[in-house]
């Protein structure tokens, strides 16, 4: 069992309150009255066993979990081929550069593209 608490009654959403998408998936998932657990990243800073998990259930490795395309990755970081624990210490120390926001509901995870996503869950 991982670290990360689930339910079937409630989505819990991991996001970084200065991104507009997830903004914009909050309030959309809010207006449709679902249950949401919001966990800002930026807040709230993730574990590195939270952080391989996440990864877990969406089935890609932890260095897929990072946005190279970010301005603030962009600006710290060479492209390079990192371990699993340099990623994760990467996205502990800058959760601004995770992909986010992703959805937990029960035993599905998703990463949400729009704001609408949030109601496959």
């Amino acid at each position: 069992m991982g670290e990360i608490a689930t339910s079937e009654r409630q989505i819990t959403l991991f996001y970084n309150s200065n991104s507009s998408r997830a903004k914009q998936t909050l309030a959309f998932a809010k207006a449709e009255g679902l249950p949401i657990l919001p966990i800002d990243i930026l807040k709230t800073g993730l574990t590195g066993t939270q952080i391989v998990e996440l990864a877990d259930r969406l089935g890609i490795e932890v260095k897929d979990l990072v946005n190279q395309d970010h301005p603030a990755y962009k600006a710290k970081f060479e492209p390079h081929d990192f371990s699993m624990e340099d990623w994760i210490k990467m996205i502990k120390h800058n959760p601004e550069i995770m992909k986010q926001p992703i959805a937990l509901r029960g035993n599905i995870t998703i990463l949400v593209e729009t704001p609408s996503d949030i109601i496959k869950i």
